[in-house]
């Protein structure tokens, strides 16, 4: 017995020991053992692009141009001016192994693939600077610097890299909230660089408060999280900068700009030249559904010297199109009821009361209750705005169908704002100062990627592989979601099971990972912004940006001219003109190169192929000789508001004008009038969308519905298992406008 008795005790004490050093290990671990920092390599793996690549596409340009009678003056060059790395937390997060993610993707791989893949002229960098600590942004400055420096000649680069960072900024409500911005920057040397990047906010970083045996044990899973719990012992804790002017604050603080004001005013303190470029207006998974632009034309929330551009597109969607509808609606008494299902929209309350009632009648329960659960799911869905998936327990795709989503529109963002749309911006009007010469939004149109993986400039092959939707375990994250929102974000706990609602309120913006199934629907391969510039060095392609000598396609490089006629000469795209007589437009467009499969031979030599197959995917930017064509040009009038609380929708004239093109590939060319602006009186603004025929595209029919035959989602199909979600679309391109002002009517801009 007294051996038995010492052996049991040997026994525990090994066990005690094992788990001292398992825990141990897990501490260990947890602070950041085997961890390596993001962005720390700068240095760009490939040598620059091969110069006989550059100029073929540039020989290919002159050509088409020659043949279009379009200006010669410029060259088309295209860029993308939104570009994440994992220095961003939701990349981060995107690119978990364990979700199916690329792991680390960070600014060298960024100049890379840019330089390399899709073969850009220009892009920038823009992770959120609520990500980035001191040394975060050290190392981007250099990863952007050392990108330049591998580019060729200054006065003829292959690509341009620029800096900036995203401010990122989500309110809870629709008077709080103002939305995402990119800030570029001109230059690159810190005698004309901010010191900091400013964000909206200073958040921890995902984890960074959790027990680093947590940290360590997730480590166990995913080998990413002990990158992030080094990162987390390294470079955070950063003290927030204090009040005062940006100059005389440390280097070594987290700067924080609440509101668009205190953001330009910033700006202005630095004295650098940057652009301010809002992005994601109508995208509703962070936007509150009963938010509007009206407010950031009040006052100092809009600069029009530095906020002079609107991403109209990305992969995250479309933003262009307004819609009538909204999520809500208020009654005689100011009461918020939800509206009823139209043949464009179903409204996300409408559905979560559909829910409930057919789980109750399912349950053979009373009438009575059944109706009582359905008008609390519907309050609760309009309660919950942007979280309103989180109301219905264990809801899934296949309950929501497509409630909160624009039916009708091409690509468009998540749970879609028509409030923030292009066109509902640029029909406005604050008349606050003066009402006869109202304030306006006059920006240019751009589109970008909005890529979280480093891949700016996707869109030239429709690759799943290559969109933030691209999860291989959609499922995982969507059980990280529901853990989320079940871990404790509800102080009141959940609802009965019998309620089969959850409770609405302040929820962690991770609980849309339990929706991401159908988010992912709506990820797209993204889009580019074009410019016309006089040549390839910064400065002429940042003068372009500064001119609005810009537009946006979906992905593929159209080329599009859209100019104004007048007796002085043509005025391009962008400009603000006043005219007497009927304006005269003439509008050129020639389709983009069909794309060979593969990558140049060349790209292999210069980036390597184990890059090519890692970054690349094995796909590059890769043109054939042959153009699509052109389907049509649509051309759209907006008459801004002249009155305060005239409605939106009666001044948007979409299409005004159809411009059917020939099939041949050569192009296409129109020109037209509008003869009633003379007699209206009125201020316009014109901008042009350019159609290629279809082809197979990414998400192109999001969420995959059945419909009957008045539109209504039956069932979803999202993305089967070996399915790349190819669709037929239209790729297409969007001028800037061109805003042609009335003589007889005062404006202010």
């Amino acid at each position: 017995m007294r051996h038995t008795g010492r052996a049991m005790r040997n026994v525990l004490l090994s066990l005690v020991i094992i788990a001292g050093l398992a825990l141990a290990a897990l501490w260990s671990l947890g602070r950041g053992a085997g961890g390596e920092i993001d962005g720390v390599r700068v240095a760009p793996t490939g040598d620059a692009r091969a110069t006989l690549l550059v100029e073929a596409v540039a020989e290919a340009q002159a050509e088409q141009v020659t043949a279009m009678g379009a200006p010669a003056n410029r060259q088309i060059l295209f860029g993308d001016l939104h570009v994440h790395t994992t220095l961003s937390s939701d990349a981060f997060m995107l690119n978990l192994p364990m979700l199916g993610g690329a792991g680390a993707m960070t600014p060298a791989d960024a100049c890379d693939f840019a330089r390399h893949c899709a073969a850009l002229d220009f892009w920038s960098i823009n992770d959120h600077a609520n990500s980035l600590y001191p040394e975060d942004w050290k190392n981007t400055v250099d990863a952007i610097r050392a990108c330049d420096e591998r580019a060729g000649d200054p006065s003829n680069p292959d690509t341009v890299a620029f800096l900036g960072w995203e401010w990122t900024q989500a309110g809870l409500t629709a008077d709080t909230h103002y939305g995402h911005k990119n800030v570029v920057l001109a230059h690159t040397d810190d005698a004309r660089i901010p010191a900091r990047p400013i964000s909206a906010k200073a958040n921890p970083l995902f984890l960074e408060r959790a027990s680093p045996l947590l940290r360590g044990a997730l480590g166990l899973l995913d080998g990413r999280f002990l990158d992030l719990s080094r990162r987390i012992i390294e470079q955070t804790g950063a003290p927030v900068c204090e009040e005062g002017h940006v100059r005389e604050l440390p280097n070594d603080c987290m700067e924080v700009a609440a509101t668009p004001p205190e953001l330009f005013r910033k700006l202005d303190e630095w004295g650098h030249d940057a652009l301010v470029i809002p992005h994601g207006t109508a995208w509703g998974i962070y936007t509150p559904p009963d938010s509007s632009w009206d407010k950031q034309l009040a006052g100092a929330m809009h600069d029009p010297e530095r906020q002079t551009m609107l991403e109209v597109y990305s992969g995250h969607g479309d933003s262009e199109v307004y819609r009538d509808w909204r999520p809500f609606e208020r009654d005689e008494s100011g009461a918020v009821v939800c509206p009823e299902e139209r043949p464009g929209y179903l409204p996300a309350c409408r559905q979560a009361a559909r829910i409930v009632r057919e789980r109750c009648l399912a349950e053979d329960l009373p009438e009575e209750e059944c109706a009582e659960r359905e008008a609390v799911a519907q309050q609760h869905a309009i309660e919950a705005g942007t979280v309103y998936v989180n109301t219905i327990e264990n809801g899934t795709s296949s309950d929501w169908l497509d409630a909160g989503q624009c039916r009708d529109c091409r690509q468009p963002s998540f749970s879609y704002v028509p409030t923030g749309s292009a066109q509902y911006i640029a029909a406005l009007g604050n008349f606050d100062d003066d009402p006869e010469a109202p304030r306006r939004f006059r920006m240019g149109f751009m589109a970008s990627s909005d890529n979280h993986s480093a891949r700016g400039g996707t869109g030239y092959k429709e690759l799943r592989s290559m969109t933030d939707g691209a999860l291989d375990h959609p499922e995982r994250a969507s059980a990280l979601g529901n853990a989320i929102r079940k871990s404790g974000v509800d102080p009141d706990g959940p609802k009965p099971a019998q309620s089969r609602t959850a409770s609405p309120g302040e929820l962690s913006p991770l609980t849309a990972l339990a929706d991401v199934e159908r988010t992912s629907s709506f990820q797209y391969t993204g889009g580019l912004v074009a410019v016309h510039a006089e040549a390839r060095d910064r400065g002429s392609i940042w003068a372009a940006l500064e001119q609005n000598a810009v537009y946006g396609t979906s992905g593929p490089r159209i080329l599009l001219w859209f100019d104004l006629l007048t007796e002085t000469g043509a005025k391009p795209m962008g400009s603000e003109v006043v005219v007497e007589s009927s304006p005269t437009f003439r509008v050129r467009a020639a389709g983009s190169f069909e794309q060979r499969p593969g990558c140049p031979d060349v790209t292999a030599n210069s980036l390597g192929a184990s890059e090519v197959e890692r970054l690349c995917l094995g796909e590059c930017y890769h043109p054939g000789d042959r153009r699509r064509p052109i389907d049509r040009i649509e051309l759209v009038r907006i008459r801004p508001q002249a009155f305060e609380g005239e409605e939106i929708g009666g001044l948007i004239d979409d299409p005004w004008r159809v411009i059917d093109c020939p099939r041949g590939g050569e192009g296409c060319v129109a020109t037209f009038s509008d003869p009633d602006f003379v007699d209206s009186g009125r201020d316009a603004v014109y901008y042009a969308r350019v159609f290629e025929t279809a082809k197979p595209t990414v998400n192109a029919s999001p969420l995959g519905c059945e419909r009957d035959l008045e539109g209504r989602c039956l069932g979803v199909s999202i993305c089967p298992d070996g399915d790349e979600c190819l669709r037929p679309d239209e790729p297409r391109a969007w001028s800037s406008p061109i805003y042609v002002d009335h003589p007889k009517a005062r404006r202010s801009r």
